[in-house]
């Protein structure tokens, strides 16, 4: 349809040739240090005995104090759940791409303080293969304070039949913002993006492509890649946990029609899904105040409600902007967990009743199984740290637990990927453990917190 050509990578001149070099060095070292260490992990797992208490789960004795049956129990229970789950990731597969006339859709892009990103977005939503004349684009600069507006309004000038922009005087949150587009845009469909992210050509009629499919489906998450993975050790860690997060996990979820998190990065929606909630989704309140975070899954809760499919397509691919210092990332891990335990309570609302017809039971062990997780690997987790200090060797053996563990998760990356960067994913395993295991107990006893955090 239309071409928009080098506005879509990252400069790496500004960014720094040898800063780049040092990163295509670290890059080959990790390669060749993580595949022998997890042959250091294999051996210490043969020689000490690192997966005995796998074996013996199922007999007496791990039953033998209420503690250890609860240890035992649970961990039967996540591994046949995360059995069910990679069948059903198996069996998973894209819709198919709409035959004949395609409907008219309204993409959203809300943007505050996101500099010259947002133009990159803009033009990655012009550059669509989608009909002209049936695609809208509405930005939304959210009260800016730095240079947005400027690449906006070049943007609208350069496309003026394809972009509308509009500008609040000042900043009203990124629900606002979403809602002016929602209420002006013109679409059967609607389709959000991120200002910090880029959508491939096809993207737009891939996310619209399972509601013109099935009737039932109210709500899409796409699936989501890191824009700047190669500028950082830490991107590059995310790029291969947003995999299993963003396709292991909804393309399982998306089996049984509930996907629990529509993403803000990439999401599409039925209007007629969203037209009856708008209100009540626009003015939610926490413990009496504004649920100004987690509008994306805030939003999914309200389509499923209603007997509503929330789906995930693999085909429909944004490429985002993510944390590459370890505050940010904690930042945004602070957020999401904020939400998602919110959430999680108003799921709680309507779960366990006649809200749809039929395909309620897996949506209830999954949350069942979700929410066990969080109390009770918290709990053995002191245990596990209390063990470390009383009996030093243990961690050893635990470290090579962990390494080899993490390498039958990286089945699914390998499997989807079929790149050599799943070492990343190794390292991330030990990177969560060690430096991000305190912010899901943060995020929860600072729950009335609304801090957006990284803006």
């Amino acid at each position: 349809m239309r071409t928009i050509s080098g506005s879509l990578t990252w400069n790496a001149r500004k960014w720094g040739a040898t800063e780049e070099q040092r990163l295509q060095v670290l890059d080959l070292v990790l390669k060749i240090l993580v595949p022998a260490f997890l042959f250091g992990c294999f051996v210490a797992a043969i020689k000490f005995g690192s997966f005995s208490g796998y074996a013996n789960l199922l007999s007496r004795h791990s039953y033998a104090t209420p503690l250890m049956a609860v240890g035992a129990a649970f961990t039967l229970l996540v591994l046949m759940f995360q059995v069910l789950r990679t069948w059903l990731w198996w069996r998973y597969k894209p819709y198919p791409l709409p035959q004949g006339p395609l409907p008219k859709v309204t993409v959203i892009i809300p943007a505050y303080n996101e500099g010259a990103m947002v133009e990159k977005a803009l033009y990655s939503a012009v550059a669509s293969d989608y009909p002209a004349d049936r695609l809208e684009i509405i930005c939304v600069d959210d009260g800016s304070r730095d240079d947005t507006w400027d690449y906006i309004d070049r943007a609208r000038k350069r496309f003026p039949h394809h972009i509308k922009a509009i500008r609040f005087p000042k900043n009203r949150g990124k629900k606002e913002a979403l809602y002016a587009g929602f209420t002006q845009g013109q679409g059967e469909f609607f389709v959000t993006i991120d200002s910090d992210s880029v959508v491939t050509p096809d993207t737009i009629k891939q996310a619209v492509a399972p509601m013109v499919y099935d009737a039932k489906v109210g709500a899409v998450g796409g699936n989501v890649k890191v824009f700047n993975r190669f500028r950082s050790i830490l991107a590059r860690m995310l790029a291969v946990r947003f995999v299993l997060a963003f396709d292991f996990l909804r393309a399982s979820q998306s089996m049984y029609g509930f996907v629990t998190c529509t993403p803000g990065a990439l999401s599409a929606y039925r209007k007629r899904a969203l037209l009856p909630v708008l209100q009540k989704w626009r003015r939610q309140t926490f413990l009496g105040r504004p649920a100004n975070i987690g509008e994306d899954r805030a939003l999914t809760n309200f389509v499923v409600r209603q007997g509503f499919y929330s789906v995930y397509q693999r085909t429909a691919r944004v490429h985002t902007v993510v944390p590459e210092t370890y505050k940010g990332l904690c930042r945004m891990y602070l957020r999401w967990d904020r939400s998602n335990f919110r959430e999680s309570w108003v799921q709680l609302t309507f779960l366990f009743k006649k809200y749809r017809q039929q395909d309620r039971l897996l949506p209830i062990l999954d949350f069942a199984v979700t929410q066990l997780e969080f109390p009770l690997t918290y709990l053995f987790l002191g245990l596990l740290l209390l063990s470390f200090a009383t009996y030093p060797f243990l961690l050893v053996k635990f470290i090579a637990a962990l390494g080899v563990i993490t390498l039958f998760y990286m089945f699914y990356y390998i499997h989807q990927e079929r790149d050599a960067e799943f070492v990343y994913g190794i390292l991330y395993s030990y990177f969560a453990f060690f430096a991000l295991n305190w912010v899901q107990p943060y995020a929860l006893i600072t729950l009335k917190n609304d801090g957006w955090l990284t803006r």
